[in-house]
């Protein structure tokens, strides 16, 4: 098996992308917290697409975790990674700095985006977004890619980054890939690793109430009312407890009331001490 090169350093990373700048290389970026599987390697196919040379940048970034959260037992599997890459193929570079080269002594900056990140996961991760932005500017700053690849499963993360690149007028094109799910449904997350027997059965019905829910709101049912269902089914299903289900206008998140352009429906609920987080069209 061919082994992937893995840099840790910003300037290391710099001058390996500018040898192939200069070449004319259309640059791809696909920005990870490791613990590959399925669903990010798809990430890599999609930007091939569009990108002659991929670079995958594993950090785990502790900017956004909250102190409770799972910062320290988060998956960290760097050479399982590396192979899982070279043996799928398309990936030419990782990135892998340590929370040192991201965060040196005396760092002190955050980047705050308005606008999609307001509501639904800010309402119970008032951290998260500030974190991601920051991370997620420093890596376009670091590889400064023609265009950076990230999962529809974290939809409202994906808007905030495409206002970030839109309102720091960086050059890099955001692009949005599919979401990728298991033979039930569920949609692949490193977190799915968590979960037990039982409980993996509990997540399954996740993605099969947020499809009922759509058939509902399409044959007619009002929003607050299928948003209150969504919410008992989940309940009713084993989960333990549900932060939101909420249908939103698909390109600002904003609340509606009715289905007069594209909305999205989003959920984020606890089975055990397993967070999930899914999202469909409607």
């Amino acid at each position: 098996m061919a082994t992937l090169q893995i840099v840790h350093t910003i300037a290391l990373l710099r001058s390996r992308l500018a040898a192939a700048r200069r070449e004319g290389a259309r640059i791809g970026l696909v920005p990870t917290m490791g613990a590959l599987h399925d669903g990010h390697l798809s990430l890599v196919r999609e930007t091939r697409k569009v990108a002659d040379k991929i670079v995958v940048s594993i950090f785990v970034n502790p900017a956004q975790f909250a102190p409770h959260e799972d910062f320290d037992r988060y998956p960290r599997t760097l050479d399982a990674d590396a192979n899982k890459l070279a043996a799928a193929g398309g990936t030419d570079l990782i990135f892998a700095p340590s929370v040192g080269e991201m965060y040196p002594e005396g760092f002190a900056t955050s980047i705050e985006v308005g606008g999609p990140s307001q509501g639904l996961e800010t309402d119970f991760r008032p951290h998260f977004f500030a974190g991601v932005a920051t991370v997620v500017a420093k890596l376009l700053l670091a590889a400064m890619p023609d265009v950076a690849t990230f999962g529809q499963k974290d939809y409202q993360q994906l808007l905030v980054v495409r206002r970030l690149a839109a309102d720091l007028g960086l050059a890099t094109q955001i692009v949005g890939a599919p979401i990728v799910r298991e033979a039930d449904g569920l949609a692949m997350s490193s977190r799915n690793a968590y979960l037990s027997p039982s409980e993996r059965k509990i997540a399954g019905q996740l993605n099969v109430i947020l499809k009922q829910t759509v058939a509902s709101l399409r044959s007619g049912t009002i929003i607050v009312a299928g948003e209150a269902e969504g919410k008992r089914a989940l309940l009713a299903a084993g989960f333990d407890s549900v932060d939101y289900f909420a249908v939103r206008d698909a390109t600002t998140l904003g609340p509606i009331d009715s289905l007069d352009g594209p909305a999205r429906i989003l959920a984020a609920a606890k089975v055990g001490e397993t967070r999930l987080i899914d999202n469909m069209a409607v």
